[in-house]
């Protein structure tokens, strides 16, 4: 089971970028470093993150600086992301650097930026961050408010810095930037999560996903941020999962529209029916589709005769048996 920070994808996806984008930001110290164990260093880092949000117009919701990683809850009004990560971390790695006396990369690559949906997704997203000592040991529930690098800190004392507003996803929770508001989070909080973690599939949606939304959404960016060429498979890059089948179904649902059919004809018709075949060796030929998937999917009974009926598809159409099919099964 991937957990934690113990796991961080080394293959480059393209931003999604667009005006109004809500994302959860992860990224941590080289080789695991704790590149923010001094109060001095997380200090640097928290001053350049409000020059940051100041100077690109972002909405930071919430933030938490740990010893060795941070996480930003942040929309973007402008799809400004990159450029303003970039300006982030090179700004703290200069500072930092410089008043160490030492030279080299601080964090660990890439960072994560994992899209969401709307304010409600903020608020989880939110409460998982203001979580983050609590987990790590840090503090105790009943004082994670008083973590100095966190949001929570600054939202309770009312020291927000220009930028850093909790009103978008704290309304979601019926509750208002006040200081009986913040009681009543804490209250929420400690009554919700008590000091048992949060459920271990809440994590790995909000931490190792690449967007936490409804299906729908998902579908929709797929359609309308990621173009064909951005998805192409190369050295650099691999295309989430989820995404990948969102993509299969989306191409599924054009192909048997070209041959008037139905999903309820994929029920109907035998599984090794000439029509569905030539669908599923089309999507393997096109997606590289899992030959699993497709079994279920086209109804085409058991993997293993799945693989039966391509091969005698791609036989007959005449096909290589060496061309390379991405079998993910």
């Amino acid at each position: 089971m991937k957990n934690g920070l113990d796991f961080w994808e080394m293959a480059r996806r393209p931003r999604i970028e667009y005006p109004g984008a809500i994302y959860h930001v992860i990224n941590r110290g080289n080789y695991r470093s704790d590149v923010f164990g001094s109060p001095g260093a997380a200090q640097t880092f928290v001053t350049a993150l409000k020059e940051t949000v100041e100077m690109f117009g972002w909405k930071l919701g919430a933030y938490a600086v740990m010893r060795n990683h941070f996480h930003l809850a942040v929309q973007t009004p402008e799809p400004n992301l990159a450029a303003g990560m970039q300006r982030l971390q090179v700004t703290f790695a200069v500072r930092f650097n410089r008043f160490r006396s030492e030279q080299g990369h601080l964090f660990q690559g890439r960072y994560r930026a994992i899209l969401l949906e709307n304010e409600e997704v903020l608020a989880r997203v939110a409460n998982y961050i203001h979580l983050n000592p609590v987990r790590a040991g840090i503090i105790a529930i009943d004082q994670a408010s008083s973590f100095r690098w966190s949001s929570w800190a600054s939202f309770e004392k009312s020291q927000q810095f220009r930028g850093l507003d909790p009103n978008p996803w704290l309304a979601t929770m019926g509750l208002a930037d006040t200081e009986s508001g913040w009681k009543e989070y804490a209250k929420i909080m400690r009554e919700r999560f008590g000091s048992d973690d949060i459920r271990e599939e809440e994590r790995t949606e909000l931490f190792e996903g690449w967007a936490v939304g409804s299906v729908d959404w998902k579908t929709k960016l797929i359609q309308e941020r990621l173009t064909d060429e951005a998805l192409k498979p190369t050295a650099e890059y691999v295309e989430p999962k989820e995404a990948m089948r969102i993509r299969w179904v989306l191409r599924l649902e054009e192909l048997l529209a070209e041959a008037h059919r139905s999903r309820k004809d994929l029920v109907r018709a035998r599984k090794a029916a000439a029509w569905k075949v030539g669908i599923a060796a089309r999507l393997q030929l096109e997606l590289g589709v899992s030959v699993v998937w497709l079994a279920e999917e086209l109804c085409m009974g058991k993997p293993a005769s799945a693989r039966v009926y391509l091969h005698h598809e791609r036989k007959k159409l005449r096909i290589n048996d060496m061309t390379p099919f991405t079998r993910i099964e």
